[in-house]
């Protein structure tokens, strides 16, 4: 909502200049395409010059004329769009592009895979088929934030931020929620590991209510539950150097001590591929991947079982996010790890996912395989997000009249609202769509 407001202001006064830095990288897919048609609208309409610069190659395929690539302070590559991606020369392009990740790509295939990078020595690529036990389980999971207004700060109307959500993560599997800001993903994750309280339902973790436990069982279960926030420098503690950060998990739960504690640190590290050089850097002398990268090491710190990985890599260049997808793949592969994965950017949710479930207005409006999902999306508001993809080619760029998106309903009830339950229809294999009443 942030960066709505700041684009607005650029676009206030029709400038013959609009230089963009990364303005689309925090919005999903359906505002990211609204933004997109406006700027272009706006340099057909003024004949304003923009100059864009972004890391998202879809967005580069959809908005660009020219392409200049730069690597390392200089610019390496410049062209024509449609040349660059059809014929890139230098090797730094052509990593680039091989690292984006495309809609479509998996199409057929089962199970998520990391990416084949180029320049980048890799053991052989396999599918990552899961396990078939149940590790979380939600059921009618709600979550209301209260409205206060007037002289005596009553409550007056609720945010109903996540409404109704029921879903069941298997051992080892990723699930990953999908939706536009504000549809409630974030919350969902946050109230599963109770950083925020729910109003109602549960959450079994192992068959164990987690929205049962007292402080201490809640400690206890929290050894088995993880979050990797979407920033890390914000995640990450500025005066700490990088050592006590990931250090810190395993002195407040006393699991490792002395040097067995360095050890185990240092082995963490070894695993994100971070050189054990850095143990003693503080978080701003680190790139964006590499403090995503500490990140993980602090939530693998604790051997948990379920990680809820928060919008994780959207603020990484295509190059290193594909790094830290493969990282998180290669150790859900070795660790058996099971993922709830939060995004809005589709074309990554269908390289890392099992199951998807897409969110709009608090509620899960249809949950099901990846491939289903994808490949056969029921609901109006899936297919829309689909549309709105970007795609990582100039000749497959999307018309302004294919971007006419409905605006979201305000999730703000008066007190006593009582919403319908949720309804679903079973259309194949695991896959459901809601029936009843969701606003879109």
């Amino acid at each position: 909502m942030r960066q709505r407001v700041v684009i607005a202001m650029a676009l206030a006064c029709e400038p013959r200049l609009l230089i963009a830095d990364e303005p689309t990288t925090a919005l999903d897919v359906t505002i990211q395409a609204e933004i997109l048609a406006l700027m272009d609208r706006l340099k057909r309409e003024t004949g304003t010059a923009v100059m864009f610069i972004t890391h998202d190659m879809a967005v580069v395929a959809q908005m660009a004329d020219r392409v200049v690539v730069m690597y390392r302070g200089r610019k390496v590559e410049e062209g024509p769009v449609a040349e660059i991606f059809e014929n890139p020369q230098h090797e730094y392009t052509k990593a680039l592009l091989a690292a984006v990740p495309k809609l479509g790509e998996m199409t057929g295939k089962a199970y998520p895979e990391p990416m084949k990078l180029l320049g980048k020595p890799q053991a052989e690529i396999k599918p990552i088929p899961g396990g078939e036990g149940e590790l979380l389980k939600v059921e009618n999971l709600v979550t209301r934030f209260p409205v206060r207004g007037g002289f005596f700060r009553k409550l007056v109307a609720n945010v109903h931020a996540v409404e109704d959500v029921s879903f069941t993560l298997n051992k080892g599997r990723t699930l990953s929620l999908v939706g536009e800001s504000g549809c409630g993903k974030s919350s969902a994750g946050r109230s599963i590991l109770r950083l925020v309280e729910p109003t109602s339902g549960k959450v079994s973790l192992e068959g164990k209510d987690i929205l049962a436990l007292d402080g201490r069982g809640l400690r206890e279960a929290r050894l088995d539950m993880q979050m990797i926030f979407q920033d890390p420098f914000a995640s990450l503690n500025p005066q700490m150097k990088l050592l006590d950060q990931v250090a810190e998990p395993m002195w407040n739960y006393g699991t490792h001590k002395g040097k067995d504690l360095q050890d185990r640190v240092a082995m963490l590290f070894d695993r994100v591929e971070l050189p054990r050089s850095f143990l003693n850097r503080y978080p701003h002398e680190l790139s964006g991947g590499q403090r995503q990268r500490v990140a993980i090491a602090r939530a693998l710190a604790l051997n948990p079982k379920l990680i809820i990985a928060d919008e994780s890599v959207s603020a990484l260049d295509v190059s290193v996010q594909a790094q830290v997808l493969n990282l998180m793949m290669e150790l859900q592969a070795e660790l058996g790890l099971s993922f709830l994965f939060i995004s809005h950017d589709m074309a990554v949710v269908e390289r890392v996912s099992h199951d998807v479930a897409v969110m709009y207005l608090g509620r899960i409006v249809e949950i099901g395989p990846r491939q289903a999902v994808f490949e056969n999306p029921q609901h109006a508001y899936t297919k829309a997000l689909m549309k709105a993809v970007p795609i990582a080619d100039p000749r497959q760029r999307k018309l302004e009249k294919d971007l006419n998106f409905k605006p979201i309903p305000s999730p703000i009830h008066q007190v006593g609202y009582q919403p319908k339950p949720s309804v679903y229809e079973e259309v194949g294999p695991g896959h459901r769509v809601l029936v009843s009443e969701s606003g879109y």
